[in-house]
């Protein structure tokens, strides 16, 4: 059976470039790019903020170019999802469809799933002024009104970010008091920009070709209302593909993977890269470095491990 030196798990930004890596680097590579590859960007429309394209990049587009670029590298690929790893020992193992893949190293680069409300407007609707990812989208609301739905930090975090950008910004919130830290909840209610609507929800998102508005309503009430907005944040959390890595890797309290010494896990010769790890960040330029760091970390352990 081949034993590889390295198995890279996922295929968005980071996977791809640690791929990349791993297989200039002369080391003999899987990549398991998962049943729907290329992650969050695959439903991300115009791309602004990647290094490298001054005019902008679809998302598609810019993940079917990172594609590219790894399979001329020449790792073995497998576009299917890992269902079962084991870390216990080395050379480690890699489950997909059945079939045990065994590696020296592991990167592991599943990435984290923006959590939606769930309405089927929402989903008409990305791309056209649905987003989940201010830094990422918010330029295109410049002077504009918007909607950002959550409660938490993220939701604060996203909200103060849009108000340097938008015209005005409204929190919706399902409760009547905010979930985010003390700090950062003083921080979005003293600025000026910055609405609550509180004990509500988003019912409906409104538009043709794009987001003219939304349809809330008050749970306390049960009255409906629609709010005229541009563009609609949802920063409710993000759910890390971390499930098959439960008792193997340590997690935090979220589910991410922690780590130590920029992309190493508690597990010597098990690293992880990208959103996996990263609930700060999460921007497509931020998980390729990460892929960079996880593959040269991984080339430095099999170097010193040579068995």
């Amino acid at each position: 059976m081949t034993v590889y030196d390295v198995i890279v798990i996922g295929s968005g930004a980071a996977g791809y470039t640690a791929a990349i890596y791993a297989c200039r680097a002369g080391r003999k590579t899987l990549l398991i790019g998962g049943s729907l590859s290329g992650g969050q960007l695959m439903i991300t429309s115009d791309v602004e903020n990647f290094p490298g394209f001054p005019d902008g990049v679809l998302g598609p587009e810019l993940m079917e170019r990172m594609r590219k670029q790894a399979e001329r590298f020449g790792p073995d690929i497998i576009f299917d999802d890992a269902t079962a790893v084991d870390f216990r020992n080395r050379p480690f193992t890699v489950t997909v469809s059945g079939k045990t893949h065994s590696g020296r190293a592991v990167i592991v680069a599943t990435g984290a799933l923006a959590k939606w409300l769930g309405i089927a407007s929402e989903t008409k609707f990305r791309g056209k002024g649905v987003s989940t990812c201010a830094t990422c989208d918010g330029y295109f609301f410049k002077e504009k009104n918007v909607v950002v739905v959550g409660g938490g930090d993220t939701a604060m975090e996203e909200a103060t970010f849009l108000a340097n950008v938008v015209r005005h910004v409204t929190v919706v919130h399902r409760r009547d008091t905010l979930r985010a830290s003390g700090i950062m909840q003083e921080r979005a209610m003293k600025n000026p920009k910055i609405d609550f609507l509180l004990d509500s929800v988003v019912e409906e998102v409104l538009g043709l070709d794009k987001v003219t508005g939304v349809k809330t309503l008050n749970l306390k009430t049960g009255k409906e209302s629609v709010l005229k907005t541009d563009g609609l944040f949802v920063a409710i959390g993000y759910q890390p593909n971390t499930e098959i890595f439960k008792g193997q890797l340590h997690l935090d309290d979220r589910g991410y993977i922690r780590t130590k010494a920029e992309t190493e896990t508690n597990v010597a010769g098990v690293f992880a890269a990208g959103d996996v790890r990263d609930h700060k960040y999460r921007q497509a330029v931020t998980a390729a470095a990460d892929g960079c760091k996880a593959a040269m970390d991984a080339d430095r352990f099999l170097s010193e491990h040579n068995d």
